[in-house]
Protein backbone atom coordinates (compact mmCIF):
# COMPACT_ATOMS: atom_id res chain seq x y z
CA UNK A 1 0.00 0.00 0.00
CA UNK A 2 1.98 3.52 -0.95
CA UNK A 3 1.92 6.19 1.24
CA UNK A 4 -0.57 8.82 1.82
CA UNK A 5 0.61 11.96 0.75
CA UNK A 6 0.71 13.06 4.01
CA UNK A 7 3.13 11.02 5.26
CA UNK A 8 5.32 11.31 2.28
CA UNK A 9 5.47 15.13 2.86
CA UNK A 10 6.05 14.71 6.38
CA UNK A 11 8.64 12.07 5.85
CA UNK A 12 10.34 14.68 3.61
CA UNK A 13 10.10 17.23 5.90
CA UNK A 14 12.10 15.61 8.15
CA UNK A 15 14.64 14.50 5.68
CA UNK A 16 15.14 18.03 4.58
CA UNK A 17 15.49 19.59 8.60
CA UNK A 18 17.74 16.67 9.16
CA UNK A 19 19.64 17.53 6.14
CA UNK A 20 19.81 20.99 7.07
CA UNK A 21 21.14 20.30 10.43
CA UNK A 22 23.52 18.58 9.63
CA UNK A 23 24.52 21.45 6.75
CA UNK A 24 24.48 23.54 10.49
CA UNK A 25 26.74 21.20 11.84
CA UNK A 26 29.59 20.75 8.93
CA UNK A 27 29.70 24.68 8.36
CA UNK A 28 30.50 24.46 12.01
CA UNK A 29 33.29 22.20 11.66
CA UNK A 30 34.33 23.80 8.04
CA UNK A 31 34.46 26.98 10.59
CA UNK A 32 36.39 25.52 12.88
CA UNK A 33 39.14 23.70 10.54
CA UNK A 34 39.95 27.26 8.50
CA UNK A 35 40.72 28.38 12.30
CA UNK A 36 42.51 25.66 13.39
CA UNK A 37 45.00 25.93 9.55
CA UNK A 38 44.95 29.96 10.68
CA UNK A 39 46.72 29.26 13.42
CA UNK A 40 50.15 28.53 11.41
CA UNK A 41 51.17 25.86 13.75
CA UNK A 42 51.53 22.67 11.98
CA UNK A 43 49.34 20.57 14.28
CA UNK A 44 47.11 23.08 13.80
CA UNK A 45 47.37 22.90 10.12
CA UNK A 46 47.24 18.94 9.90
CA UNK A 47 44.26 19.37 12.46
CA UNK A 48 42.42 21.47 10.54
CA UNK A 49 43.24 20.02 6.66
CA UNK A 50 42.03 16.82 8.53
CA UNK A 51 38.38 19.10 9.72
CA UNK A 52 38.05 20.09 6.13
CA UNK A 53 37.88 16.89 4.77
CA UNK A 54 35.33 15.72 6.94
CA UNK A 55 32.78 18.24 5.46
CA UNK A 56 33.44 17.43 2.28
CA UNK A 57 32.70 13.64 2.79
CA UNK A 58 29.83 13.87 4.58
CA UNK A 59 28.18 16.13 1.83
CA UNK A 60 29.04 13.77 -0.81
CA UNK A 61 27.45 11.14 1.21
CA UNK A 62 24.15 13.12 1.66
CA UNK A 63 24.12 14.02 -1.81
CA UNK A 64 24.58 10.63 -3.06
CA UNK A 65 21.55 9.28 -0.75
CA UNK A 66 19.29 12.41 -1.32
CA UNK A 67 19.98 11.21 -5.11
CA UNK A 68 19.35 8.03 -4.54
CA UNK A 69 15.83 9.03 -2.50
CA UNK A 70 14.49 10.89 -6.14
CA UNK A 71 15.53 8.19 -8.45
CA UNK A 72 13.49 5.44 -5.66
CA UNK A 73 10.41 7.98 -5.09
CA UNK A 74 10.52 8.06 -9.27
CA UNK A 75 10.80 4.10 -9.85
CA UNK A 76 8.23 3.21 -7.09
CA UNK A 77 5.99 5.98 -9.02
CA UNK A 78 6.34 3.74 -12.35
CA UNK A 79 5.78 1.49 -10.92
CA UNK A 80 2.60 2.70 -9.11
CA UNK A 81 1.75 3.89 -12.59
CA UNK A 82 2.13 0.44 -14.00
CA UNK A 83 -0.19 -1.52 -10.85
CA UNK A 84 3.48 -3.48 -10.08
CA UNK A 85 4.67 -1.35 -6.74
CA UNK A 86 5.39 -3.75 -4.21
CA UNK A 87 2.00 -4.73 -1.18
CA UNK A 88 3.36 -5.33 2.00
CA UNK A 89 0.18 -7.75 2.88
CA UNK A 90 2.96 -9.98 5.31
CA UNK A 91 1.48 -11.60 8.18
CA UNK A 92 1.75 -9.78 11.31
CA UNK A 93 1.99 -10.49 14.99
CA UNK A 94 -0.09 -7.97 17.02
CA UNK A 95 3.33 -5.74 18.32
CA UNK A 96 3.35 -5.52 13.90
CA UNK A 97 6.07 -7.71 13.38
CA UNK A 98 6.45 -9.55 10.56
CA UNK A 99 6.41 -13.60 10.19
CA UNK A 100 9.24 -14.34 9.00
CA UNK A 101 8.30 -17.75 7.37
CA UNK A 102 5.93 -15.26 4.97
CA UNK A 103 8.95 -12.87 4.20
CA UNK A 104 11.49 -15.54 3.75
CA UNK A 105 9.13 -17.35 1.40
CA UNK A 106 8.12 -13.55 -0.64
CA UNK A 107 11.91 -13.42 -0.47
CA UNK A 108 12.53 -16.81 -2.29
CA UNK A 109 10.21 -15.69 -4.93
CA UNK A 110 11.91 -11.92 -5.85
CA UNK A 111 15.23 -13.33 -6.05
CA UNK A 112 14.47 -16.31 -8.02
CA UNK A 113 12.38 -13.26 -10.09
CA UNK A 114 15.66 -11.19 -10.09
CA UNK A 115 17.97 -13.50 -11.41
CA UNK A 116 15.62 -14.92 -13.99
CA UNK A 117 14.80 -10.93 -15.27
CA UNK A 118 16.79 -9.40 -18.33
CA UNK A 119 19.76 -6.74 -17.07
CA UNK A 120 17.91 -3.78 -17.78
CA UNK A 121 14.59 -4.77 -15.74
CA UNK A 122 15.39 -2.26 -12.72
CA UNK A 123 11.32 -3.55 -11.19
CA UNK A 124 12.60 -6.78 -10.38
CA UNK A 125 15.61 -5.29 -8.54
CA UNK A 126 13.54 -2.76 -6.60
CA UNK A 127 10.74 -5.97 -5.57
CA UNK A 128 13.73 -7.97 -4.13
CA UNK A 129 15.08 -4.92 -2.33
CA UNK A 130 11.59 -4.72 -0.59
CA UNK A 131 11.71 -8.37 0.11
CA UNK A 132 14.73 -8.21 1.65
CA UNK A 133 13.97 -5.18 3.81
CA UNK A 134 11.06 -7.58 5.07
CA UNK A 135 13.75 -10.24 5.53
CA UNK A 136 15.22 -8.13 8.08
CA UNK A 137 18.58 -7.81 5.66
CA UNK A 138 18.41 -3.99 5.33
CA UNK A 139 22.32 -3.81 3.84
CA UNK A 140 21.56 -6.34 1.34
CA UNK A 141 18.08 -4.37 0.55
CA UNK A 142 19.96 -1.17 0.41
CA UNK A 143 22.44 -3.01 -2.21
CA UNK A 144 19.43 -3.87 -4.35
CA UNK A 145 18.04 -0.47 -4.33
CA UNK A 146 21.24 0.89 -5.42
CA UNK A 147 21.56 -1.43 -8.36
CA UNK A 148 17.69 -1.02 -9.05
CA UNK A 149 18.48 3.18 -9.35
CA UNK A 150 22.29 2.36 -11.07
CA UNK A 151 19.69 0.40 -14.04
CA UNK A 152 16.75 2.91 -13.97
CA UNK A 153 19.65 5.47 -14.86
CA UNK A 154 20.33 3.00 -17.60
CA UNK A 155 23.58 1.95 -16.47
CA UNK A 156 22.20 -1.56 -17.66
CA UNK A 157 24.66 -3.78 -16.40
CA UNK A 158 26.50 -6.73 -18.14
CA UNK A 159 25.15 -10.59 -18.16
CA UNK A 160 25.56 -12.13 -15.05
CA UNK A 161 26.40 -9.21 -12.95
CA UNK A 162 25.10 -9.05 -9.27
CA UNK A 163 25.69 -5.88 -7.45
CA UNK A 164 28.27 -5.93 -4.96
CA UNK A 165 27.00 -7.44 -1.46
CA UNK A 166 24.25 -9.63 -3.06
CA UNK A 167 25.54 -13.02 -4.10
Amino acid sequence: MPASPARRRTGLVAAIALTALLGLYLWLVAGRAVALIRTGEPVGVGLGAAFALLPLLVLGLVAREWLLAVDVQRMADTLAARGELPVDDLPRSPGGRIDRAAAAEQFAAARAEAEAAAPGDWGTWYRLAFAYDAAGDRRRARAALRHASRVHRGRTPTAGETPRGLS
